[in-house]
């Protein structure tokens, strides 16, 4: 084989194993792309983070965010992480926001992608916390309520409703949020003594629907004043229900709710 028909051969063979690292360099790229793009959709942001599309044009990936938080909360994401790579975000199960009044995470944003018009951290939406009523311990029955006293809002964004257990004496003390007043900042979710969270914050358009522009909704005082025009209904006739004779040695726990 001549020199010529060497070089030919040599020059061909490359082109094409450069072809090829195109052309899987590109194939990898567009996944990671994908990838990231499905991740980012669910990752949670630091208090005033603008809305996830808004927040990834303007987010530089500076990390100033992540050195000025006291807490070690946020992180930059990896290749591999639940958000795009180089932006912000937090786990609430590993480390939750702690809702620094001074808000130092959005003080040191230099781009605008955590608003700086905010100034009241209790205001912030990071996520919407959601229980998983079937896991949830309080919700089958036993007392616990941690996520209820830990919740910086306690009374609001999370509230207590009691429920007889029809059995005993005892009520049933049911968690709830009002996603009114949930700023999403998963110290429910870490605290959470279950061996997986059974309160856990997403992102609100996961989990919230929405009712749409063209039904009309009547405000409170509106379904107060129809209530109060109402006629009201007849009462119900009760019979009342005998007592129960007391029984040595039963515990009292153990003996019917009065109706």
């Amino acid at each position: 084989m001549n020199d010529s028909s060497r070089t030919r051969r040599d020059f061909l063979v490359k082109g094409a194993q450069m072809a090829g690292a195109a052309a899987s360099v590109g194939f990898i790229w567009h996944a990671l792309v994908k990838s990231e793009a499905r991740a980012s959709a669910g990752a949670l942001r630091p208090p005033g983070a603008l809305a996830e599309r808004d927040f990834a044009a303007q987010c530089i990936k500076c990390g100033q965010c992540v050195r000025a938080c006291p807490y070690g909360t946020l992180s930059l994401a990896s290749v591999a992480g639940p958000a795009a790579t180089g932006t912000p975000h937090f786990e609430p199960r590993t480390v939750p926001c702690y809702m620094c009044p001074d808000l130092p995470c959005t003080r040191a944003c230099p781009s605008g992608a955590l608003d700086p018009a905010l100034d009241d951290v209790n205001r912030a939406r990071m996520g919407l916390a959601v229980i998983d009523e079937e896991h949830c311990l309080s919700w089958q029955g036993l007392r616990c309520e941690v996520c209820y006293r830990v919740c910086p809002l306690r009374g609001k964004a999370i509230v207590i409703n009691t429920e007889s257990r029809k059995t005993s004496r005892h009520a049933v003390f049911e968690p709830m949020v009002d996603s009114e007043h949930c700023t999403g900042c998963g110290l429910c979710e870490k605290s959470c003594p279950t061996e997986l969270a059974a309160i856990r914050v997403l992102r609100p358009e996961f989990v919230q629907g929405r009712i749409g522009a063209h039904y009309r909704m009547q405000d409170k005082a509106s379904r107060s004043g129809q209530a109060a025009d109402a006629p009201a209904a007849a009462p119900s006739p009760r019979i009342a229900a005998p007592k129960p004779q007391a029984a040595p040695g039963v515990d009292y726990l153990n003996q019917a709710a009065p109706p």
